[in-house]
This record gives C-alpha cells, structure tokens and sequence, in this order.
C-alpha cells in the first residue's frame, strides 16, 4: 500500500491489487483526486484502490465524511480512464448531494454541509421519475426468470417467485453474476 499525506486538503491513502502503483500513477491520481478537495473539509481522508482483473482496470474511490460515505467504483480497458470516469462520477455525486441540501435549507430542515455551492452548480440536473411502466409479473422459477432476462437483454428482471410466491428482482451484478433481491 502507498500512502500519500496532504494533497491540498485532502488525504489520499492508494492502495493497488494486481499491480504495483507507480509514482507517476499515483502522482495522476493525486491531482486528479484533488479536484475534489474543495468538497470536502481538511480532515477528510480519501481511499482509492487500483485494480487489474483480466483486462479490467477498476478504479474505486470511498471518502468518509461526516457520517456518510461517498462512493464511486469505475471499470474500463484503461486505468487512466477509470479515474477520470471515477472522479466525474464523485464529482457528480457530491454535486447532486449539495443541490438536495440546497432544498432541504430552504424548507428549514437542519442538515450537515458539504462546502459552500457556487451559484452555476446550484442548476444541477435532478433526477425525476419520467416514464411507469405496468406488466403482468407470472410465476416462474429462478432459472427461467435468468432466461428471460437475458432473452430481453434486460439487466434486471422482476417476477414472482414460483417456489415462494413473492415477487423478486433479478440482476446482472458488475462481476457477471446474478443477484436476488427478495423480501425480508
């Protein structure tokens, strides 16, 4: 693990499976990464792990900051372009963070701060329900659900469970398999 103290504000602690960080890696990531100090406090440590995984180079970047976790984790053919995807993504995700803050402080409620917002960011997109789609859900087991979804080429698929009678949602995890959401 390479450790890097004090990039302006933040402290960016890189660590590398599969591949040994170079200086002029972490070099890039550091002043990629601190693009994004000015989101945060001086105390905020940020934890990026670099990964190779066949031809996959995975980029995943978790800062802790006042109770929650921002998170983002992005895969492509190259490292540098995971971390330029990654940092976007971050970037976004804070953005979107603050802009929901901005409303909540308007209406009164009380809630912890990110850094002050720059009034052409105030305009950032907002995510909204724009389209409810009804179908029929049919019973059908696990393994017919997973044809069915890759029939549609869908990356997820809901359906009533045959064996228990409640309905599930099936979907195609980041590693290729499949995850199963049932209810508790």
């Amino acid at each position: 693990m390479i450790a890097s103290e004090g990039v302006k504000d933040m402290r960016i602690s890189i660590s590398g499976k599969n591949l040994e960080v170079s200086d002029y890696m972490r070099e890039t990531t550091e002043k990629k990464l601190n693009k994004l100090s000015k989101f945060f406090p001086q105390d905020a440590d940020a934890q990026v792990s670099l990964a190779v995984e066949k031809n996959r180079h995975i980029v995943e970047v978790t800062v802790p900051y006042e109770g929650r976790i921002v998170r983002a984790e992005e895969t492509s053919g190259d490292m540098y372009a995971s971390l330029d995807n990654v940092v976007n993504k971050l970037e976004k995700q804070v953005q979107r963070f603050r802009t929901r803050q901005d409303r909540r402080r308007k209406s009164g409620e009380v809630i912890a701060d990110f850094a002050p917002v720059a009034e052409e960011e105030k305009e950032a997109f907002t995510p909204r329900i724009v389209r409810t789609k009804k179908f029929d859900i049919r019973p059908m087991s696990e393994e017919e659900a997973m044809l069915q979804m890759e029939m549609l080429g869908h990356s997820f698929f809901v359906f009533e469970n045959a064996e228990t009678g409640e309905v599930n949602v099936l979907y195609v995890r980041k590693d290729g398999n499949y995850g199963l959401i049932e209810r508790a």
